[in-house]
């Protein structure tokens, strides 16, 4: 799908969308998409062979493809599970698998994935203009993007988003998860301290959530029991040169 074939739901209301924003610094909009646009997409995503397992330890980045996954021992998988869980408990660690879109235009457009496709179009003059008039920035001028999925045990803890070389004004998650129940866990959770929640939005179809940055959030683990894996594109909209 090229980005031009992306089409954004034309019954949008922009000022309620704006004013919405400016009162709270964080928006859901619901959706987003012509709906089988977003379709699309999501399909891409669940037959994609390109998922990551990310995880940190400490400052450190760790990425596994599903080839290494597989082969891990069950011993060193078990290991591996137990430091990712002890670094969540007093400190800041993620788990999950994600896809990541390249940031240059000029690359996104010689791999015209659907993912690359959605990036191109987030950072396309049509959308820049209508992402600046809902947040109210005008030096926004474009969207990196990377595809997330959560399955059972994911999660990502609390932190702002705030890395001042990048330039990001405003996170976004575009969810593409379907009929997802509030008790699977996966939620985008905001609060002031690890003991106080102000606001948690469910993962929901077709839906742009946009918060200002910085902003204290995270996604809840993802229980054992979910049924199904929660999908979404997320990112940040910059400021600066374009790529």
């Amino acid at each position: 799908m090229a980005p031009s074939q992306f089409r954004l739901n034309p019954a949008l209301d922009v000022a309620r969308l704006a004013r919405d924003f400016g009162e709270r610094g964080r928006l859901h909009i619901s959706d987003f998409l012509i709906p089988e646009d977003a379709e699309q997409l999501l399909v891409a995503l669940e037959s994609s062979d390109a998922w990551k397992l990310i995880m940190n330890e400490g400052d450190r980045v760790v990425e596994l493809d599903r080839q290494a996954q597989a082969s891990l021992p069950a011993k060193q998988k078990a290991r591996m599970i137990a430091s990712v869980f002890e670094g969540a408990r007093n400190g800041f660690q993620y788990w999950y698998e994600t896809i990541k879109a390249p940031h240059a235009e000029a690359d996104r457009a010689a791999d015209p994935t659907p993912l690359n496709g959605f990036a191109r179009f987030l950072s396309s003059e049509d959308m820049i203009a209508f992402l600046r008039a809902i947040t109210g920035d005008e030096e926004i001028t474009f969207a990196d993007a990377q595809a997330t999925a959560y399955g059972p045990r994911h999660f990502l803890t609390a932190h702002d988003d705030l890395a001042p070389k990048q330039k990001r004004r405003v996170a976004y998650v575009f969810n593409l998860t379907k009929a997802w129940p509030v008790e699977w866990g996966g939620l985008l959770t905001f609060h002031e301290d690890r003991s106080s929640v102000i606001e948690a939005m469910v993962p929901a179809f077709n839906a742009l959530n946009l918060f200002a940055v910085p902003q204290a959030h995270s996604v809840s683990f993802v229980t054992p029991f979910a049924g199904r894996r929660r999908y979404s594109v997320t990112g940040w909209l910059r400021a600066g040169t374009p790529p």
